[in-house]
This record gives structure tokens, C-alpha cells and sequence, in this order.
């Protein structure tokens, strides 16, 4: 199967190179960012052996719509996309937590909720809930960015501010600019026929000090979507919610025993498995953005992104 799970370019003006999870970051010049969107696929904080087949191109083609998309209501760091799997922006001081907006009590949330917790990042949740209800108002549940093999762990607002983790200033910005996704995204998700359940967004600094949306947005990496139609009878029926987000692998890796937990070992995925994953966020793609989906030539993937990238930057 053809994939790119990782990428040691040499760019001119290349200053550094940072390997997240699932992208790799280049930094041109002290200036922009090339940011490469791999095949990876993360779950748990753990990054599975091998790549999902068009998952890069997917991830940054839906991010890239995404952020065309609230530009109007928050500025972004992307300025340029000149490969499929490639975007290209303002070089930011990324801001080390996550956003994490809630609309519905649904994975980790609910998984707290179960163990009988009502406070989550500092945010009480009602009494009576159950998995995949609505919050009466969108919950923002923060979470400190990991290092790569890490785990993201949860923060409440106090705690980011105690630490100097951000300015309270600053910070007061992020969540201004989260719940305004948040309502664009519910709303861009209504039009497909789907509820945008929960989602995370990053954001940096720029240098001349504009704070800006960074990484990915709305993707099914980053986001959770349920179908909306049957959701409230489901809900009634107490059945399970259909999905479109990862929550799938996630699920498939529990029922083999694997949570990311010390000495658990990740379980073998099957080609037919992969290609059946890589259908899926075809799918996803799909219905998020009410498009087709356009293969790219994936017959040299490494090459394809060096040529595109090194056009772009001459």
C-alpha cells in the first residue's frame, strides 16, 4: 500500500524540522512553515505501525476547506497548499494547550462521567446525563499539548493560568475564537445532515504578536461527528450513535485490548482492515465536505510532495 508515515526533506532555507504525531513541520527561514500531512494514524496517544492510505491528503484537504471557511470570523495561519498533503503558513509560537470544545458528552467525557466524575476540566457537568446527550451549552475542556509518545492530559482553565501556561489576556482570545468555531463548525456540519459533537483547536502567535488558528480544524482526527438524522430516537432507544471521527478505530482497538496502557501491545492491523479504515475517512470526507473525493497519484508520494513543495518555495 502506498503511504508516506514519514519525510526527512531538505528544503532550502530548511531551519528545523518537528515531527508531531501525525505531521511533520518545516520551518523555512524563521518565517513560514511547511507543514506535511502523513499517513499516520494516532489513537490514544499512540501511533499505530502502519499508514492509512490517503489519510494525509484527506486530513489537510478537509483543514484547508475548513479554514477557508472561518477565515472571515478568526484569522489562520495558512497561506498557500501546493500538494495535497502539504499546507503552507506563517511560522507561530504555538501555544502549549488545546482547546477542547464539547457540545455532547461523548468519549473521554463520557468515559469520565461513567467512572462517576462531574467536574472535567473544572467544568461541572449536570447530573442525569447520559452517553452522547446534549450539554445545555457547549463545555471548552483544555488540554495540555503532549510531546510525541505522550499522553495530552486534562487542565481547567485556573490551572493553565496559575502555571503561566497562557496569559490571561490571551487566553480569554482563545476561548472567544474556540466557541466561534465551534458555532461555524455546528453550523457547516448542519448543512451535511450532521452534528459536530465535539472537536479540539490549536492556535499560535504570530511575530508581530496576532494570535491565529494553527494545525488542523474540523477533521475527523480532530473532531467528532454523529449523523443527525435518527440521532434523538437512538438517543431515546439508548443505542449507540452512528459516528463519523476515528472513534471507530478507537472502539476496534478496545475490543483488542489495546487502550495505550503500560505493556499492551498494539494489535496487528490487517491489510484488508487498513484499506477498510481508509474507505472510512474516504467516507468522512466525503459527508464533511460535501465533495467527492479526489485520489492523488500516490505512485511516489515522497517525490510528488519534494517537487510541488521546492515549485512553490522557488
Amino acid at each position: 500500500m502506498n503511504t508516506i508515515t514519514d519525510t526527512n526533506f531538505n528544503f532550502p532555507g530548511q531551519k528545523s524540522l518537528y515531527k508531531g504525531k501525525v505531521r511533520a513541520v518545516y520551518n523555512i527561514n524563521d518565517n513560514e512553515l511547511v507543514m506535511v500531512a502523513t499517513d499516520r494514524l494516532s489513537a490514544f496517544d499512540v501511533v499505530m505501525p502502519k499508514g492509512i492510505p490517503y489519510k494525509g491528503q484527506i486530513l489537510n484537504q478537509i483543514a484547508t476547506k475548513m479554514m477557508d471557511a472561518t477565515k472571515d470570523i478568526v484569522p489562520n495561519w495558512l497561506t498557500a497548499t501546493p500538494d495535497p498533503n502539504v499546507a503552507v503558513g506563517h511560522l507561530c509560537e504555538p501555544y502549549k494547550v488545546e482547546m477542547v470544545i464539547r457540545g455532547y458528552m461523548s468519549g473521554h467525557a463520557a468515559r469520565e462521567y461513567k467512572s462517576g466524575k462531574r467536574i472535567l476540566c473544572g467544568v461541572t457537568m449536570p447530573e442525569g446525563m447520559k452517553e452522547n446527550d446534549k450539554f445545555p451549552n457547549p463545555i471548552i475542556t483544555p488540554a495540555t499539548k503532549a510531546e510525541m509518545g505522550d499522553h495530552d492530559e486534562d487542565i481547567s482553565r485556573e490551572d493553565i493560568l496559575k502555571r503561566g501556561i497562557v496569559s490571561e489576556e490571551d487566553y480569554l482570545v482563545l476561548e472567544d475564537y474556540t466557541r466561534k468555531l465551534f458555532q461555524r463548525g455546528t453550523e457547516i456540519a448542519a448543512s451535511r445532515g450532521l452534528i459536530l459533537v465535539d472537536t479540539k483547536y490549536e492556535f499560535g502567535k504570530t511575530k508581530d504578536g496576532k494570535i491565529v488558528l494553527i494545525d488542523e480544524i474540523h477533521t475527523p482526527d480532530s473532531s467528532r461527528y454523529f449523523y443527525a438524522e435518527g440521532y434523538q430516537e437512538r438517543q431515546e432507544k439508548g443505542e449507540a450513535q452512528k459516528q463519523l471521527s476515528k472513534e471507530f478505530v478507537r472502539q476496534w482497538l478496545i475490543a483488542n485490548n489495546f487502550q495505550g496502557l503500560e505493556g499492551q501491545t498494539v494489535p496487528v492491523m490487517s491489510d484488508e482492515y487498513i484499506q477498510s479504515v481508509s474507505d472510512r475517512y474516504i467516507e468522512l470526507y466525503e459527508n464533511i465536505t460535501g465533495e467527492t473525493f479526489v485520489k492523488a497519484d500516490v505512485s511516489n508520494i515522497q517525490e510528488r510532495i519534494e517537487t510541488n513543495v521546492l515549485a512553490y518555495l522557488k
